[in-house]
């Protein structure tokens, strides 16, 4: 049920954002987490998110616009390392607290409320009408790099700030797009190095069937998006993604998953 129910989700998931100003690391991420432990299932997420995008590379790779990649996708490579050493760094840590609920114990731990607190930030850029709007200016685009590299390498969710930093310089759709698929990659790829070892200490080799059902779903569903959703409008899911976004950070945040 977890296999067939992730699979779906990863296929919807990849089409319905291809051309989105987030990724589907902030819709997988909720999935994954209900099944597996918040450290396992930040690294599946990793994993699927990078080989999709890598699968996407191939697709529109060639609309990168070198100028925005030098000065914004590059300093998101050690931004990215930062962020990815701290969720490392966070996972060894005890629990904040525990308390009981209709007899049973729930564990409120450090990573949770942070990726917690990082799934309602990124919702209240898709809710709320001036976050869903912010520019900014093209001077800032190193420093929009730095932010979207730390929090993509903290928890993945690093779609909404690249998208409000790479709107900003005016480039084509194409461009716009290529760009963020190439900075996604890096990201992705510090993400994946640094978590490497800690995922085989979690038995991650486990979890490689449903890692292959994800990934292949993820290709199925950008393949479908490149083809026939080029001009849908998102605003309907991205709104529901927010709220779905809501309440697993709060079901997250208190321990409960």
């Amino acid at each position: 049920m977890d296999i067939l129910l992730i699979s779906i989700v990863a296929l919807m998931g990849s089409g319905l954002t291809f051309f989105s100003g987030f990724g589907l690391g902030t819709i997988l991420l909720p999935v994954f987490s209900l099944f597996f432990p918040i450290q396992v299932a930040v690294g599946l997420t990793a994993v699927v998110h990078f080989l999709n995008n890598l699968f996407k590379l191939g697709l529109v790779g060639r609309h990168v616009d070198k100028s925005v990649f030098l000065r914004f996708s590059l300093p998101t490579i050690p931004a990215a390392f930062v962020g990815s050493y701290l969720l490392v760094t966070l996972t060894d840590f005890d629990p904040l607290f525990t308390y009981m609920l209709n007899g049973t114990e729930y564990s409120v731990e450090p990573v949770k409320v942070a990726i917690a607190v990082l799934m309602v930030i990124f919702c209240m850029f898709e809710i709320v009408p001036k976050l869903n709007q912010w520019t900014v200016d093209k001077k800032l685009l190193p420093l929009g790099g730095v932010l979207s590299g730390f929090f993509g390498g903290l928890s993945g969710h690093q779609g909404a700030l690249r998208s409000a930093f790479l709107i900003r310089t005016g480039i084509s759709k194409e461009k716009f797009i290529g760009t963020g698929i190439v900075t996604a990659c890096l990201v992705d790829f510090i993400r994946i190095s640094v978590y490497g070892t800690h995922m085989l200490a979690l038995n991650f080799n486990d979890n490689i069937i449903v890692l292959v059902a994800a990934t292949l779903s993820a290709f199925t569903g950008a393949y479908i998006g490149n083809k026939l959703l080029k001009k849908i409008t998102f605003k309907g899911v991205q709104l529901s993604v927010a709220v779905l976004l809501g309440i697993i950070a709060i079901l997250l945040g208190s321990g409960i998953i």
